[in-house]
């Protein structure tokens, strides 16, 4: 697919330092009493616009993703003084970011009382009402196409296809094996191919 359906995203790696901080420097701060708000707000800056475009591309409308982000911050928070570095930051905070956005999601879905099993026409109607997505024809017609996924399949094409995160980065923040993110994205990019060839 061509470069120009990538949109509105970052292609910049999620990893890297934090206002001159690494991240073991950034724990260190934030295990201070003194610089822990500090600290925190230099997370808080660093991954708070990757963190947003990675959940609204899960759950599109808006509020919702503001909502999701709010909560994820809160359990980072909470969370914070016993991480244990065995992961990155950013891949640990991406995964809570992922799974607080699957049950917000479900949750939503169950209210709404939709099959947790048919989630593109749920959606879709947040797309048509989302100002964001309403972009050029073609662009209208990826998302559309990318709604038709199941959850986690969408998601693995996400942060492939937008995010541009390698697969082992993914494995760590997905919990799943590089082969199957692979197999994963190779069927979402062939369900997507065959949308917008068929419609």
């Amino acid at each position: 697919m061509d470069n120009e359906l990538k949109h509105g995203t970052s292609k910049a790696s999620p990893s890297g330092r934090l206002e001159g901080f690494s991240d073991k420097e950034l724990l260190e701060q934030f295990q201070n009493e003194q610089t822990r708000n500090y600290a925190f707000n230099l997370l808080v800056r660093q991954y708070q616009k990757r963190l947003y475009w990675h959940i609204r591309k899960i759950l599109i409308d808006h509020d919702d993703t503001d909502d999701v982000l709010q909560n994820v911050f809160i359990k980072v928070w909470q969370n914070l003084e016993g991480f244990k570095a065995e992961s990155q930051l950013y891949t640990w905070m991406y995964r809570i970011a992922t799974n607080e956005s699957l049950n917000f999601l479900a949750q939503k879905k169950r209210r709404a009382g939709v099959p947790l099993d048919d989630v593109s026409a749920f959606l879709a109607n947040n797309l048509q009402s989302d100002s964001y997505f309403k972009g050029d024809e073609i662009q209208a017609k990826l998302q559309k196409a990318i709604l038709t996924l199941p959850d986690k399949q969408r998601i693995v094409f996400n942060m492939k296809y937008f995010d541009d995160l390698k697969y082992e980065e993914m494995s760590a923040i997905l919990e799943t094996s590089v082969g199957a993110l692979k197999a994963s994205y190779h069927h979402a990019v062939k369900k997507i191919e065959n949308y917008l060839t068929s419609n």
